[in-house]
């Protein structure tokens, strides 16, 4: 998010007698004319564009420009953006009041571009403005344009603040910028999301050091991106904390960020331990449906008469499975504190059934390992184990 834009327009280009074409100007004009209902919404937008161009690059000029066009920066709101709104709310509330901070130009650019083809996605980091570093966050966007990745910021790219107020001034720097000169001014959290093979750290940020330096690691940003879109949500989570740390806790805007990663990683871990968890009940109580049909059939001294070959299976198979039930809870830890009580109640419960599973199945081998006649002496009546859990 920008703080401010320091004399926004105090550079002016001396306009020539014969002047070229600008570039995407035709782009430009005919994305300037698109339909008020096609507007509402960003699947109406998106198929405007892909009705009207072909090219790549054609299509995320037009996202570009429809974005800083019809977007104004909400200066009342720059320091107080609204963190319980899903993207789609920010995007709905855009596009209906045509104002926002810039994670709502992202939201709404990031969402056109994947819907008309374009893989992107936003990035979020803090910003260096005339040497000093910003004091609050922002978010920017990158797409991949002819299989490169380009760095676009609609909300600077829509002009700026002057004197309080937001200035509309269409500013293609921030349009199809390459990672390695963006990353003069624009540094994510992240250090995969600069997209160079040798990732400046925080401390080169501040310092202005942002030359490329061979004598680092090289760092293959492709492959990792393509490992990370594969990876686990609970993967993505972890690595980008770790990335985030090893690049240096440089101020307060890289720290929050670290910290909210931890615990979106811990909220992650908590419910796929729980869903975990939920599944391990599940089986288990199949189990005990299955150890309590063989404990009744004991009762009833093996009654009606089965082989040897399925009493054993009638006792193994239950066992097995309360056998795997207690491997697999011990593998859970991360509940949260309202679960915790849960797991270990349930890992008291497992054990309980499988020292009973154990039992029923050394009687079992006891009684295959007996002639017929002292078979018959062996029953007494056992006690069913409880019931399922809910």
């Amino acid at each position: 998010m920008r703080k401010l834009l320091h004399s926004l327009f105090l550079l002016v280009s001396v306009v020539c007698l014969a002047q070229t074409k600008p570039a995407y100007s035709d782009v430009d004009s005919k994305m300037a004319k698109i339909p008020l209902e096609l507007s509402a919404s960003t699947t109406g937008i998106a198929k405007f564009i892909s009705d009207n161009f072909k090219t790549d690059s054609d299509k995320i000029r037009a996202v570009f420009y429809w974005t800083t066009i019809n977007i104004s920066y909400d200066v009342p709101n720059m320091f107080v953006p609204n963190q319980l709104e899903s993207p789609q709310e920010k995007i709905e509330k855009t596009l209906k009041t045509r104002k926002g901070v810039c994670i709502h130009y992202a939201e709404v650019f990031n969402d056109i571009s994947n819907k008309i083809g374009i893989k992107s996605r936003i990035i979020e980091g803090y910003t260096k403005q005339n040497g000093a570093i910003a004091t609050i966050a922002h978010a920017w966007c990158a797409a991949k344009i002819d299989n490169k990745w380009l760095v676009f910021d609609p909300t600077w790219g829509a002009g700026g603040v002057q004197n309080g107020k937001f200035v509309r001034k269409l500013n293609n720097t921030f349009f199809k910028a390459e990672p390695s000169k963006i990353i003069a001014s624009h540094m994510p959290f992240d250090y995969m999301w600069q997209f160079l093979n040798y990732p400046v750290t925080n401390a080169e940020f501040y310092a202005g050091k942002i030359q490329v330096d061979k004598t680092k690691k090289y760092f293959d940003f492709e492959k990792e991106i393509d490992r990370y879109e594969k990876a686990s949500e609970t993967d993505q989570l972890f690595e980008s904390a770790a990335r985030i740390e090893k690049n240096g806790i440089k101020n307060n805007l890289i720290l929050e960020y670290y910290n909210v990663k931890k615990k979106q990683w811990n909220a992650v871990m908590q419910n796929t331990n729980v869903d975990k968890m939920n599944a391990i009940v599940a089986e288990f109580n199949e189990a005990v449906l299955q150890l309590n049909d063989f404990i009744m059939y004991r009762n009833n001294k093996f009654k009606p008469t089965f082989s040897d070959e399925k009493i054993s299976q009638m006792i193994q198979i239950p066992r097995e499975k309360l056998t795997k039930c207690q491997n697999d809870i011990f593998k859970i830890s991360m509940v949260g504190t309202e679960n915790a009580s849960n797991l270990m109640a349930l890992k008291n419960t497992i054990a309980d059934a499988v020292v009973q599973a154990e039992d029923n199945a050394a009687f079992v081998k006891n009684y295959l390992n007996k002639s017929k006649l002292v078979r018959k002496t062996m029953f007494s009546k056992v006690s069913w184990f409880g019931i399922p859990l809910n």
